[in-house]
């Protein structure tokens, strides 16, 4: 296995769970579109660079969600980006959210 696949791996059983009255979080993990190899952004929109390309059928989390540019794609158009990482960004109308909305918390 390489150390990509078991960060992904980690990254996808990530839970946080303390007791004695303080919050239990897990990560939720959405799917890319089927046969799209999404483009990573340093921000939300294609002027930001790319920090990387999703491979195939992969899943990933939604921390937060901020505004920017105005994308079409297989869900549909929206200005919505998901922050998927530190500094990464993809635009929701290629994550199956299952929502055309707000599915996570605004950045910021």
């Amino acid at each position: 296995m390489g150390v990509d696949k078991a960060v992904d791996e980690a990254s996808e059983s990530r839970a946080v769970a303390e007791l004695d009255g303080v919050t239990t979080m897990s990560v939720v993990r959405y799917p890319i579109a089927p046969g799209y190899r999404v483009n990573v952004r340093s921000g939300p929109g294609t002027q930001y660079r790319i920090v990387r390309t999703l491979g195939l059928d992969v899943r990933v989390p939604i921390y937060c969600q901020t505004p920017g540019e105005w994308i079409s794609g297989p869900y549909g158009t929206t200005n919505l980006w998901d922050n998927i990482a530190s500094g990464e960004f993809v635009s929701d109308a290629y994550v199956n959210t299952g929502n055309d909305g707000y599915v996570a918390k605004r950045c910021g």
